[in-house]
């Protein structure tokens, strides 16, 4: 069997977070975010590539008037902490004097959220605060502030909903574990 099967489905073990769990909690952040940011014209900021569909499904969900803007970083050896992150893609809007909420997907050591925090401040934003939709404060290695949370992911690996396995299953519509065989293949 080739990686990733024909049909994806096939690769998955275990489902950890259905669809309607993950678009209850979107709906549930939205709300929380329309509420604290009326009158504050904030600008909605995400990493790519994995923050596609959680940022889309947070949009439709708002009620508030935002601008959006995204950010690329390179990849970085998340096991050290002196791995490098790199912008690949920086945002084209000024952030100056704008309320800033910045949208993720998962947020595991801190490394590059902080990098990027670092990096954002000193535009010198009114606010800048974090929401993200899966979150992993045990492997945290630098402490990130979170305004926003979705679930906390077990501490295992999985995929779907923006989170991947070499680029793929990102397009599942929930969170899941893969077979082990599967994941003896990505090693």
């Amino acid at each position: 069997m080739g990686w990733p099967s024909e049909n994806i489905l096939d690769d998955i073990d275990s489902i950890i977070l259905n669809d309607s769990e993950i678009q209850t909690r979107i709906c549930e952040l939205a709300q929380e975010i329309s509420k604290d940011y009326v009158n504050k014209d904030p600008i909605l900021v995400g990493v790519l590539t994995g923050v596609v569909p959680f940022m889309a499904d947070l949009l439709k969900n708002l009620s508030i008037p935002m601008a959006v803007d995204f950010i690329a970083v390179s990849q970085y050896n998340a096991d050290a902490l002196s791995g490098a992150v790199r912008i690949t893609k920086d945002l084209g809007m000024s952030i100056e004097d704008r309320h800033v909420l910045f949208i993720e997907d998962v947020i595991d050591t801190g490394l590059t959220m902080n990098y990027l925090l670092r990096t954002l401040q000193v535009r010198n934003p009114a606010s800048l605060s974090i929401c993200v939709l899966f979150d992993r404060p045990y492997r945290r290695l630098i402490d990130i502030p979170l305004k926003y949370q979705g679930f906390e992911l077990p501490d295992e690996y999985v995929v779907g909903y923006g989170l991947d396995a070499n680029g793929y299953y990102r397009n599942l519509p929930f969170v899941g574990t893969l077979k082990d065989e599967v994941l003896a293949h990505w090693g």
